[in-house]
Formats: structure tokens, sequence, C-alpha cells
């Protein structure tokens, strides 16, 4: 079996360069383990759509990593466009921020295309294609167009809202009817794989029986696959991070203070001003952490041509500066804020210093700073997770300190327990969730999905020749793509 493994964006090959999202520094181990080769964007874009599509392919290990330059006339629209004004509010329940024309709808469909074409270099009789997230749901029709008669799987790494939500996005119906022409749809949860099918049901008038669908296309199977972590591996680089200067710089610089770390990436759906605003109320409640306590947020920079993020940077450099303002002294600052990233492992080292890990959002699919920050601690002293519960990570994480991240006394409550929790606690409520982490790592989710799509195939009839598509201008599209 050939692997060919299709997300929008790939990791950065070089050990100290930040990593750009839980998605890619999920896929990295196993595409450098298992021989895959990854195909996503190079970053670049090109005016030519007749230049050659690939810009470079670099060997990672066992596999490669495959990156393509974008047509310019439909990358924003795509990206900026649909994907992350349309699609992204949509899938993390704000349907309010939805701001998106039919040209970026198009765009978005020609980016799909696009993508199917320059896949056909790696098609061959065993080659399996598993394609990641929401930037590519309409890929597997585009290549059942094209004549690709192989396994085609996706996975959706964030959240599937309601069905209310979903129906919100602009062209809803036509999306979720070409996702059918994948074999195999993976959620990170059961909530978001039953929301998906409350939709197929009430919307398209779909049947769904034994976690298949029968369209067009034929079977479709939808099943759970929580994504992991390789923890052991990550727990290893927390106690080497321990001496890196960018650590060792933030310990001396706290001076005995407890840390308080939350990581993301600047996005509304992080539910980062709700948790400034918790450890706002910890400082006004409990006076008495002034100088025993500080925050230390990173903020990775995400989507600044989008008006909603750039509206959101302002609102929360503002809300630290206010907080910062009235509870700072002239030898301490409670919050300290960071807009850049990190490489892997200086944050895996700043995950083990911290005694508190605060991860709150809003709406999210699974969440992997949560895992990440239960893998760095150290066995004998641990930190302690205040997890949302609303990430997916709390279906799995379920000793850590769950909370509602709308409600800003109850999070201040749990930071303040957290800070004063006792050492046997600690310890207890980490020995949970480590097993949990141990029993699902990445290489589990990784050939639990491959094995299921290669099942899921088995069990699937053979798929009409002649399959009719629907685009955005109304036309059908016919190809003979043979049996599947």
């Amino acid at each position: 079996m050939s692997l060919v493994v299709v997300s929008n964006r790939v990791a950065p090959t070089q050990a100290n360069e930040p990593m750009t999202g839980g998605l890619a520094s999920a896929l990295l181990p196993v595409v450098r383990d298992s021989g895959a080769i990854w195909i996503g964007s190079s970053g670049r874009l090109r005016d030519d759509p007749y230049k050659e599509s690939f810009a470079e392919i670099e060997s990672l290990g066992a596999g490669a990593i495959a990156t393509v330059d974008f047509p310019a006339a439909h990358y924003p629209g795509f990206y900026e466009g649909f994907s992350n004004s349309a699609l992204w509010p949509a899938l993390h329940s704000r349907p309010d921020l939805i701001r998106v024309s039919d040209d970026d709808y198009k765009s978005y469909r020609a980016i799909n295309a696009f993508m199917a074409r320059a896949l056909l270099r790696f098609a061959q009789p065993d080659t399996v294609y598993w394609v990641q997230d929401y930037h590519f749901l309409t890929l597997a029709a585009e290549l059942r167009r094209s004549g690709i008669v192989q396994p085609i799987g996706f996975f959706l790494h964030t959240p599937w809202s309601d069905r209310a939500t979903m129906l919100s996005t602009p062209h809803h119906r036509e999306i979720v009817s070409a996702m059918l022409a994948y074999d195999l749809i993976g959620f990170q949860t059961d909530d978001d794989r039953k929301n998906f099918e409350e939709g197929l049901k009430r919307d398209l008038g779909f049947t769904v029986a034994n976690g298949y669908v029968t369209s067009e296309y034929g079977y479709t199977r939808l099943a759970t696959f929580p994504i992991g972590i390789d923890p052991e591996d990550f727990a290893a680089r927390a106690v080497k991070a321990s001496n890196r200067s960018e650590v060792s710089r933030l310990r001396t610089s706290l001076q005995g203070a407890k840390l308080v770390l939350g990581v993301d990436r600047l996005d509304y759906s992080k539910g980062i001003t709700n948790r400034m605003r918790a450890f706002d109320r910890v400082l006004e409640t409990e006076p008495d952490w002034a100088h025993r306590i500080c925050m230390l947020q990173i903020a990775v920079p995400s989507r600044g041509r989008i008006a909603a993020y750039g509206e959101f940077k302002r609102e929360v450099a503002g809300l630290i500066g206010e907080i910062n303002g009235r509870h700072a002294d002239v030898d301490w600052v409670p919050i300290r804020y960071l807009n850049k990233g990190f490489a892997q492992a200086t944050l895996a080292g700043f995950y083990r210093l911290a005694r508190v890990g605060l991860v709150t959002p809003l709406h999210d699919g699974m969440n992997l700073v949560a895992k990440e920050y239960v893998a760095a601690q150290n066995p004998l002293d641990p930190g302690v997770l205040i997890l949302s519960q609303f990430a997916g990570a709390a279906k799995e994480l379920d000793t850590a300190l769950l909370v509602n991240p709308y409600d800003i006394n109850g999070i201040a409550r749990n930071i303040s327990r957290a800070l004063v929790m006792s050492g046997d606690e600690r310890r207890e409520r980490w020995q949970g969730m480590i097993e949990r982490l141990k029993a699902k790592p990445i290489q589990a989710w990784f050939s639990d999905f491959v094995d299921a799509l290669t099942q899921a195939r088995q069990a699937a009839p053979r798929r009409s020749t002649a399959t009719v598509l629907k685009w955005p201008n109304g036309r059908g599209g016919r190809s003979a793509a043979g049996s599947r």
C-alpha cells in the first residue's frame, strides 16, 4: 500500500522551527515513521496555471513531504475566504462571524479541483488517499471526477457543530453531499459524528445504518477516531528541554512564583479573553497571590488578514494591558503575553515548568496542547490541567479540572484550587490522564484509521461507473470513474 496524506499545511522539517498547529505536530511523527507521502501548500502562490504543480519533494524519515504552489487567483478566496471565514466559524459554533461571497466558494472548489489534479501524479493501483481537515471537504468528489477509484478517507480535526449551526454555512448541502465521495469520514468525538449524521438524515434525507450511509457514490462509513500524541516521546523532550535557554530564562525570571500557562493560536475559538478575565478575578478576590503567581499566554498569530482576527487581536492585547495596569507592580507583571510561536522542544519545557496548564477553548475538535501538557509533567511533582468541557480532549482527560469556558468565576475558582492542590491529588489526577494517553497514542490513531479505511473499502459495493457532480454554476459534470 502506498499512502498519500493531504492537508493544507505541512509541518516544518527543521527541528527548531515553530509548529503551525495541532494537525502539523500530530502528523509529523507518523508520516516520518510510516513511509507516507504528505502533500500540502508550499506557502507560495503562482500565476501560471500550467506550471509544474509541485515546488519540491523532501524526504522525511521513511516518508516524504511534497509541497504545492497554489494558484494566486483562487488561494485567498479559498483560504481566508471560504475555509476560514465560513467553514471555521460555523464548525466552531460562531455563525455570526461568517463573511463570504459566492466567489469565495468558487475559489474553494477551484483549489480542491487543483489539488485533485496535482494528486494524480501519485496515483498507483495500491495508492490510498487520506485527506485532512475542513480545507478539502470536496476533494474526494474532485478525485472521483478525475477517475480515481482507489480508497479515499477523510479526517476532520475540528468539531462538527450541531445541525442548526451547520445549516448557516453557505452551500452546506452541496458540500455535505460531496463529502460522501469519501469511503470513510472520521471525527474526533461521538458528538461530532452524531451531529453530522443528524444533518444527513434531516436535511439531505439520507439513512444512516450501523455507521454507514448510502449515496450515489456507494457506501460511506462514519466513525470516531480521537487523535492522540506520542506521550513517551513528548515526556523525553520535556526532560531534555529543561536545560534549553528559553526555559532556563523563564524559570529564573519567575523568582519562585507559580506559573499558569496558556498556549494557543490567536483565535476567537480558544477562549483566551475569558481565561484572562478569570485570572484577573483570582487577583481581585485573592490579592495575596500578587507576586506569587504569574501567567504566561503564548498566542501564535493566525489569519491576520481576516477582519475578525484583527479585531480579536486588538481585544486580547487591550484586555491584558488593562489587567496588568491594575495589578502590576514595579517588580512584577501578572500576565506575560507573547505573540509568537515556539519550537515543540521549547514548549515541552514550558509545559513541564508550569504548575497550571490553562486550556479553555469555547469549542475545539481535540486540543493537543492539553495532551502535551499532561505528557510533559514530572511524575513526582505534576502540574494541574484545567480543561474546557467543550474540548474533545475532555472526553478522555476526565481527571483534569473540567470547566465551563464561559463561566469566569468557575475558571477562577479552579485556578485557585489548582494552585493549592496537594501533591497526592495532583499525582492521582495526572496518573489517570497519562494512562489514557499511553493507551491511545498517535500511532494507534494512525493505524486504526488506515485499517478502518481498508475495511470500509472492502465492505463497500461497486460504485457506479458514471458520477454526476454538482458545481457552483449549476452545471453537471460526468466522469467515467469506473467502479469503486
